[in-house]
């Protein structure tokens, strides 16, 4: 039923940091009336707005808003140091392989699965996993990458970059999208 741990008899009054289960699965909702202090600002049916937050203090549910993103990719926070995208992979679609000089980056998966490749050219992609929910992708900086949605169901990951790979307020609803904007850049090469 519940867990009740054995206090210790003691002779004088000490303060326990016991610890509380709570079964029960909710959200809680944040708002703040002024809404240029907002931390989390939530459309009416209680979603989070997909926009760019940075560089301000910022708090979210990652894993949530991760999954209610649709687009290819999103600009959840940007600042001077590292950023934060969403990210949705169809069945079967992929990042597109690529290659950040001087951007480590980091990428969490929160729904599906894929497989991600590596390696120091493009053509010796000699590291290769298989990905699922929670799985976390380290890419050092020079190293060519790809992920692919190898699953039944959209692949939704969150990408962090040090420092930031996309300008402020990126949205990329397609992969197409991504491919037009990020033309003649030197990490397409």
């Amino acid at each position: 039923m519940y867990y009740v741990p054995y206090m210790y008899p003691c002779q004088y009054p000490i303060n326990y940091n016991v610890p509380m289960y709570d079964f029960r699965k909710h959200s809680v909702q944040w708002q703040y009336a002024n809404s240029s202090n907002s931390f989390r600002p939530v459309n009416g049916d209680g979603r989070i707005a997909l926009t760019d937050y940075g560089p301000r203090p910022f708090v979210v549910n990652i894993n949530e808003v991760t999954k209610q993103n649709n687009t290819f990719r999103t600009a959840l926070w940007t600042g001077s140091q590292f950023q934060v995208t969403l990210m949705s992979l169809d069945v079967g679609e992929d990042i597109g392989l690529e290659m950040h000089p001087d951007v480590d980056q980091f990428l969490r998966v929160e729904q599906g699965q894929g497989i991600v490749r590596m390696g120091e050219s493009r053509n010796d992609l000699n590291f290769e996993r298989n990905v699922y929910d929670d799985s976390a992708v380290i890419i050092p900086a020079g190293t060519w990458h790809n992920l692919i949605n190898t699953g039944t169901v959209p692949l939704k990951l969150y990408s962090i970059y040090a420092p930031p790979n996309h300008p402020f307020g990126t949205v990329h609803v397609t992969k197409a999208d991504a491919m037009a904007a990020e033309e003649g850049h030197a990490n397409k090469q």
